[in-house]
């Protein structure tokens, strides 16, 4: 069984080379269960920018003042990336690859790990400002995962110019806390065995860099959130940020997938009313009650998740998530702002507390006081809802 192992891998790099071959001659993306869509998709852009397979692969730089101007324009992810690109270096130390950061655009602005500075494959790569993008180099990781903005992993023969043919690389695009993409993270090995794992690992790692990239934005409030029945405070967790007002600074990419953005318009904000069917001073009061407790989150389509609402305790400050580590355990800190709550009248914690006793069902907590929807809202003080 073990001396077949390489016997496949050599077939299917035969099946893979054989695919790109009917596509060169048909123009037609091959049927192949060897070639995933994406790589097929990006050897026909190629084939569109006029590229051929054997036409030799330059890795040139692009001008002083672009990169200055990419390394200025991406100085808050530089700072969100570091740390975790140190946790991930050590991560994959044994296994002869390094970690590419590049810009929106492919330009390179950091390498990490072992990069060989005597390979001049790997030293043609492994520079800052080395342009990257799939329309200067062909079918890369790192071309791939900004075009399709998703995980992706190419393994030799999958790059469509022949010169790309010893590298392996992982990719995935990083999002900034809007949702645009902002670059992309690679971690590229050069002749070496097949490691499609490194897929789940990069992204792993991009959303560690996004969440820090969230963190490290000002904001007052933070919730964790995620379904019922998940453990809330590991890396799976959905994150919004939000300002003292209930506004909303930011999101990451699972909070973006747990509770849809509605549509707005350029620079609009969002409040948090208008994604969460709950007054939206409840977080505020549920992060000042120690310890800490999940707190029952409404959706207005119906959907419920639980949510711990917590402080910002150095909003200015740049580090890893510390839900970023082997474990995927993260500390659960919720304190207090230093300036005292004001106090309001007992007629309003009766409200609030109706609210949470009915789980954030307005309506039903409306009933139980004898009183209307609307005196509610408008003694919380929150949007009223549909």
């Amino acid at each position: 069984m073990l001396s077949s192992a390489p016997s496949s891998t050599a077939h299917r790099h035969a099946l893979i080379a054989q695919a790109r071959q009917t596509l060169l001659a048909d123009g037609a993306a091959p049927l192949r269960a060897e070639v995933e869509p994406w790589i097929a998709r990006s050897w026909q852009r190629c084939l569109a920018q006029g590229m051929d397979p054997t036409q030799r692969v330059v890795f040139e730089a692009v001008s002083a003042p672009a990169l200055r101007h990419s390394l200025e324009q991406n100085q808050a992810l530089l700072r969100a990336a570091r740390p975790v690109l140190e946790q991930l270096t050590r991560a994959i130390a044994g296994m002869r690859y390094f970690a590419i950061l590049t810009d929106a655009r492919g330009t390179v602005v950091d390498v990490q790990g072992h990069c060989d500075p005597s390979d001049p494959r790997a030293s043609s790569i492994g520079r800052v400002g080395i342009d990257l993008s799939e329309a200067a180099v062909g079918t890369t990781a790192i071309g791939a995962a900004l075009a399709e903005l998703q995980p992706v992993w190419l393994h030799r023969g999958e790059h469509f110019l022949d010169d790309n043919g010893s590298y392996s690389c992982a990719g995935a695009p990083l999002f900034d806390p809007q949702g645009q993409c902002v670059g992309m993270l690679d971690l590229t090995g050069i002749d070496v065995p097949e490691r499609p794992e490194l897929r789940h690992l990069v992204a792993r790692s991009a959303r560690a860099m996004e969440d820090a990239l969230l963190l490290q934005r000002p904001h007052a409030l933070l919730l964790r959130m995620n379904w019922p029945g998940s453990t809330l405070g590991g890396e799976g967790d959905g994150l919004l940020a939000l300002d003292a007002d209930g506004c909303v600074v930011g999101a990451n990419s699972m909070a973006r997938q747990l509770v849809p953005q509605p549509l707005r318009a350029p620079g609009a904000p969002t409040h948090c009313s208008d994604l969460l069917a709950m007054p939206w001073t409840m977080l505020f009061d549920a992060a000042r009650r120690q310890p800490v407790q999940p707190l029952d989150l409404p959706l207005w389509s119906g959907l419920r998740l639980q949510a711990l609402a917590q402080w910002a305790t150095h909003p200015h400050r740049s580090s890893a998530p510390s839900h970023f580590s082997p474990t995927g355990a993260a500390p659960l800190v919720s304190t207090p702002p230093p300036v005292a709550a004001p106090l309001r009248e007992a007629e309003t914690a009766l409200i609030r507390q109706a609210v949470l006793d009915a789980r954030g069902n307005v309506a039903e907590a409306a009933r139980a006081l004898g009183i209307s929807r609307a005196t509610v809202y408008r003694k919380l003080g929150t949007p009223k809802g549909p």
